[in-house]
């Protein structure tokens, strides 16, 4: 059976068991049904928000050409914010390793983008006190620095925004999203979306998570009534 120690060693990442380790992934419900186990995750959640926040702001400040200050703030917010987040968890797979107490567990705690991204947090909040900032900033450029990418994030800015603007332009209507299937393996799933107005289906869109599955629709609404 797999662990975190495991998925770390074959990451190029690998520590000894560690206590903080361990709380990273254990959730609030897991305390409360086992009361051999005394830490949940929620401080090791803020440790992990703030390793974020200058680990994400040190990349954006490096972009060339330079970005202002307000595309920095807008960028960052998109690589990490809860749905973010909750997708790195997905791709990389390790939900798998969150310890969730019985009744969380049957109400799909597990796949809840909240749970996930406190997860995410403490786990980077943990490897930052075992292993130094220069050592989660390694750990961090192979689990994300790949979405750094600043026609992504462009294109992530503007589908959704733009169809509403689009749409409102001559109705008061707002169009809705909704989630039609999820396919592949857990640790890289493929979500298929599509985008509505009242009942009518304008678009549907594909992506590795649900907000990118959802650009893809808008995207492609606006292509179709843009004609």
């Amino acid at each position: 059976m797999e662990t975190i120690y495991s998925w770390l060693a074959h990451q190029g990442f690998g520590i000894k068991r560690n206590e903080l380790m361990d709380t990273a992934f254990t959730h609030s419900s897991y305390v409360n049904e086992n009361k051999n186990v005394h830490h949940d995750n929620e401080r090791l959640e803020f440790m992990g928000d703030a390793v974020l926040q200058i680990y994400s702001s040190t990349k954006l400040f490096a972009f060339k050409p330079e970005l202002s200050e307000g595309k920095m703030t807008l960028f960052r917010s998109k690589l990490v914010n809860e749905s973010a987040l909750a997708n790195y968890v997905r791709v990389h797979g390790l939900a798998q390793f969150l310890r969730l107490g019985v009744g969380e567990e049957r109400s799909g705690g597990r796949d809840r983008d909240s749970i996930l991204a406190d997860m995410f947090e403490a786990f980077i909040g943990a490897y930052y006190l075992i292993k130094g900032f220069d050592e989660v900033c390694r750990l961090l450029d192979h689990l994300i620095a790949s979405y750094f990418d600043e026609q992504e994030l462009e294109n992530l800015e503007d589908y959704k925004t733009k169809l509403q603007e689009f749409v409102q332009a001559d109705t008061r209507q707002t169009v809705t999203y909704e989630v039609v299937s999820m396919t592949g393996p857990s640790n890289a799933p493929m979500f298929e979306v599509i985008v509505k107005l009242e009942d009518l289906v304008l678009a549907s869109g594909k992506g590795s998570s649900k907000k990118r599955a959802e650009q893809d629709a808008a995207r492609s609404a606006l292509g179709k009534l843009a004609k």
